[in-house]
């Protein structure tokens, strides 16, 4: 039977499936690969929960023709993968490492081969250790040296390439890289360096929407894939909505918020103070160039809050310790998220192409008796998510496509492999792969572009 027509999505809505370079490729010291942070603090004792590295990921540096077909088995036409700048760029400058490109190329053909069509990431958060050594993301350099892998990845691969994103979640890898010190490199900086720290992120994502649009072939699109910081209101009426709104523009000040105005907000500089980043308005012109499209992580909400007349005009509503989660435990379920999420890019910025980038979530994941993971929390999870996607399509937000995270369990970062994201489970003893029950959940999103 049919679904009904208020579960469809657009005709021509574009479902896909995403992984990282570090996550899942593996071959960490293979053809001439440089070794990056996460590969330096994976390594060092403590940091990762299991004690485990990314050296081996789920080995989709060689078995990516396999990879590709459990995509062309879900009936996905996209796939959002990312290039690990060490590998192409082993020392993060300087020559080009053949054997590097030559992995992405063959990625690339095998899945135009698949009819799938192929989304690349620039930065996931992997970068060069030798570019750490010389201040990492702290130093305005790092940023100019992303101008310059950016554009070489524009002339190599472009001619089949034609949807880039810059860099991933800057939220997510400068705040826990470089305030909390929990994910790579590990720092815990004081407030001016980090400010500086933030405005090299999107310093870096301007000058590779610049390199990409000058070496990049025509029709190559580009944008930024960012975990916005999500304010919903707490109680759908109008003033609440507004209160929303304006929280989401301010809490995102420092990434998306200058990406898209131009600027930073008056209340951030105000409030850091004489720690707030240096910057010129060449640097500004630079951060604002214009986009095709905005890639948006969503998986929580960030905050929910309430219209107040007292000054910034919102208040946060606390959450409380019944509030439900999924595996992880900073994973709250918040499937309205991927409604307010879009809608509010799409009025507060006049976005008028949005890709969710990433949605998904860590569950248990054991096998069963028959070998099989029911993961119908996963399911869950995905079927509510949807339908407030669904919403946001039907009343008219201009989201085209869709990126579940993940494909594969993989190496979940600070977590290791004890926490699993993937719709294809994983043996890492084995590499043997197994779809899960939300792969046949998935399979039937797709062929009917609908909620099921």
């Amino acid at each position: 039977m049919d679904q009904p027509s208020a579960l469809r999505f657009p005709d021509g809505f574009r479902w896909g499936t995403a992984t990282s370079a570090y996550q899942v490729e593996g071959a960490a010291r293979e053809d001439g690969r440089g070794p990056s942070i996460w590969d330096t603090f994976s390594q060092t004792p403590g940091r990762i929960r299991d004690g485990s590295t990314g050296d081996a990921g789920a080995d989709h540096y060689h078995r990516y023709k396999e990879d590709v077909a459990l995509m062309k088995a879900l009936g996905t036409k996209a796939y959002r993968f990312s290039i690990a700048w060490p590998r192409l760029f082993p020392d993060g400058t300087g020559a080009l490492n053949p054997k590097g490109l030559a992995f992405y190329d063959r990625l690339v053909d095998e899945l135009l081969a698949a009819g799938i069509e192929p989304y690349a990431t620039l930065y996931h958060w992997d970068l060069p250790q030798a570019l750490q050594d010389k201040g990492g993301w702290q130093a305005r350099d790092t940023a100019l040296a992303f101008g310059d892998y950016a554009a070489e990845v524009a002339r190599r691969l472009t001619d089949r390439v034609r949807h880039v994103f810059t860099l991933n979640e800057m939220l997510t890898f400068v705040e826990h890289g470089y305030e909390s010190g929990v994910f790579a490199p590990g720092l815990k900086l004081e407030p001016a360096a980090l400010h500086q720290v933030r405005h090299h992120a999107v310093l870096a994502h301007g000058l590779a929407v610049q390199a990409v649009r000058a070496q990049g072939r025509s029709g190559t699109e580009i944008g930024p894939a960012e975990n916005m910081m999500i304010a919903l209101p707490a109680v759908e009426t109008p003033a609440h909505v507004r209160a929303a709104e304006a929280a989401t523009r301010e809490m995102n000040a420092p990434y998306l918020t200058v990406m898209l105005e131009g600027r930073y907000t008056d209340a951030y500089l105000a409030e850091a103070g004489a720690a707030a980043p240096k910057f010129t308005a060449r640097d500004l012109e630079i951060i604002a160039s214009p986009v095709d499209f905005v890639g948006l992580n969503v998986y929580t909400p960030g905050h929910y809050v309430l219209a107040s007349e007292a000054e910034p005009g919102w208040a946060v509503v606390p959450m409380p310790a019944s509030y439900p989660r999924m595996a992880s435990d900073w994973l709250t379920i918040g499937p309205e998220s991927l409604y307010w999420a879009p809608r509010h890019a799409a009025r507060l910025w006049g976005v008028k192409d949005i890709y969710i980038t990433e949605n998904g979530t860590s569950a248990a994941d054991r096998p069963g008796p028959d070998g099989v993971v029911y993961d119908i929390d996963r399911v869950m999870y995905l079927r509510n998510y949807l339908t407030q996607l669904q919403r946001a399509t039907a009343e008219g937000v201009p989201v085209r496509g869709y990126f579940l995270w993940s494909l594969l369990d993989n190496f979940e970062w600070a977590d290791g492999y004890a926490t699993r994201f993937g719709l294809v489970h994983v043996d890492y003893a084995t590499q043997r792969r197994t779809p899960k029950l939300s792969a046949s959940f998935y399979r039937e999103v797709v062929a009917r572009n609908a909620v099921v």
